[in-house]
């Protein structure tokens, strides 16, 4: 391929810590980000221990996306008082949702994020109102120096239409597993997260087979015409294997 194409995890997968994820694979999406906002100290340790050419990106805090009563919020041990609750979530354009991103912001530049994902849970489905949200927020919010990536999960997949509008109209990525669904706006970027191939939106304990990777470069090449560069993240148990298998198919054609 001609272009840049980055493969990597969702996590520190690899075994022997940050130094050996680094020396195997040139991009990670941090996780941890989104259950709890490492401090931008942290993050910015991180960046240093990095080399320079290694390519952060990061899902947002799931203030933003997900209500106080996903299972998700357990991990992040912070109380929300009863009467607040309803104004975190579902990209609702409140005061609380915007202060979760201006956090998540803080910590992206801090490590020096290319992509900030924003994943919305299933229950987050298209709605007029919920569309009406997105619009608001995706409108509102401030980005300095990364590109924001919006992967919508649930009944999304059937308003091909609304997605691109949003997309098209506030500069998103559309994050997809391209598996299951290619994106339908043409960003510089191409971003895919890799959930295991299933009849549902994720089957994490999935291996991807020879066949399937052969699938997936061909995928990316297609999806690489006209852009600047595909991002390719394995999201399921196996992901160290099969990004590392994944980045020496890449690399057997170049």
């Amino acid at each position: 391929m001609g272009i840049r194409t980055l493969v990597g995890c969702c996590g520190w997968a690899i075994k022997g810590g940050k130094q050996a994820y680094y020396s195997s694979l040139k991009t990670i999406e941090l996780q941890e980000t989104f259950y709890k906002l490492p401090k931008p100290d942290t993050a910015r340790k991180w960046r240093e221990s990095a080399p320079r050419d290694f390519v952060f990106s990061m899902k947002a805090w799931q203030a933003i996306t997900h209500p106080p009563s996903s299972p998700t919020w357990r991990r992040a041990g912070i109380k929300v008082p009863e009467g607040m609750k309803e104004n975190y979530g579902n990209l609702k354009p409140t005061k609380e949702n915007f202060e979760a991103w201006s956090k998540t912001v803080e910590v992206a530049k801090a490590i020096g994020a290319a992509v900030v994902v924003i994943q919305t849970p299933s229950s987050f489905g298209y709605a007029e109102k919920n569309f009406e949200n997105a619009d608001k927020f995706f409108g509102d919010i401030r980005r300095e120096g990364f590109e924001v990536g919006w992967e919508p999960r649930g009944s999304w997949r059937e308003k091909p239409d609304a997605v691109k509008e949003l997309c098209e109209k506030h500069g998103l990525i559309h994050v997809t597993d391209v598996f299951r669904w290619r994106p339908v706006h043409k960003h510089r970027w191409f971003y895919t997260r890799l959930h295991g191939i299933g009849s549902g939106e994720v089957n994490y304990s999935y291996r991807y087979t020879d066949d399937d990777l052969a699938k997936l470069r061909q995928m990316v090449v297609e999806e690489s015409e006209d852009r600047d560069a595909c991002y390719v993240l394995f999201n399921n148990v196996s992901m160290a294997e099969d990004a590392l298998k994944f980045k020496r198919l890449l690399e057997a054609f170049i």
